[in-house]
């Protein structure tokens, strides 16, 4: 049903995913009626289509289903002072998102290795988020998110919109006990599935399988970047 939840404006657009059943938690619905995507993509876009949207540097903005899905999946780990990481972060959507659906004790950390996509984000932000900024409930930087984002560890919830092959371990090791990050892994190209993986209070990891679904890659710089102010 996800592709047939396009729409002619953003609430339209939520609204068909609500009654598909594809946005299934009413603050998720909430939020993404709130955060206009519009404000995320690159002039030229439709950005009422279920579906990804070119933002340039060979990145995307991932389908509104998807962004529904993790947010409706993230959504028990979320309370009003989290930490959320978003690796990847692109054009900034996610991160708006997640900081108006965990309310103003909470700080979302955007991390992504593109520079012009960090700038494009903080404009993005600007337009109708620009109180998401200037409170420092909401912080971009340029990094390599293989690496995660140490300095703000750990994270209630982790969302990571590219595809490594293999599960950072940084990552993992940067969840909060208990925390819950929702992550595609797979090839380039290839058969991805999009995972969750839950820390219990005592450590312990488990997963469980999502979808399946095709992102574009996460790839490590083979050095760990310095965390940077």
């Amino acid at each position: 049903m996800a592709w047939r939840c396009s729409g002619k404006t953003n609430k339209e657009l939520v609204n068909n995913m609500w009654k598909a059943n594809v946005v299934k938690e009413k603050q998720t619905y909430q939020t993404l009626v709130r955060v206009d995507r519009a404000d995320f993509v690159v002039k030229g876009s439709d950005p009422y289509q279920d579906a990804p949207q070119s933002i340039g540097w060979r990145a995307t903005i991932s389908a509104p289903h998807m962004h529904a899905h993790a947010l409706d999946t993230l959504l028990p780990l979320i309370k009003q002072d989290s930490r959320i990481l978003d690796v990847g972060s692109g054009s900034g959507v996610l991160c708006a998102a997640f900081a108006r659906l965990a309310g103003p004790k909470a700080k979302v950390v955007g991390v992504d290795h593109i520079k012009e996509l960090v700038d494009m984000s903080l404009v993005n932000l600007a337009k109708n988020n620009k109180d998401l900024l200037d409170s420092g409930r909401v912080e971009i930087h340029l990094s390599d998110g293989f690496w995660g984002w140490e300095k703000d560890a750990p994270y209630d919830a982790i969302h990571v919109g590219a595809a490594p092959e293999k599960v950072p371990p940084d990552l993992l090791e940067q969840l909060a006990s208990p925390g819950r990050m929702v992550i595609p892994v797979g090839p380039q190209g290839g058969s991805q599935i999009f995972w969750q993986y839950d820390k219990d209070a005592s450590g312990k990891i488990t997963k469980t399988k999502i979808c399946g679904v095709r992102y574009v890659p996460l790839i490590p710089s083979g050095k760990k970047m310095p965390v940077v102010p």
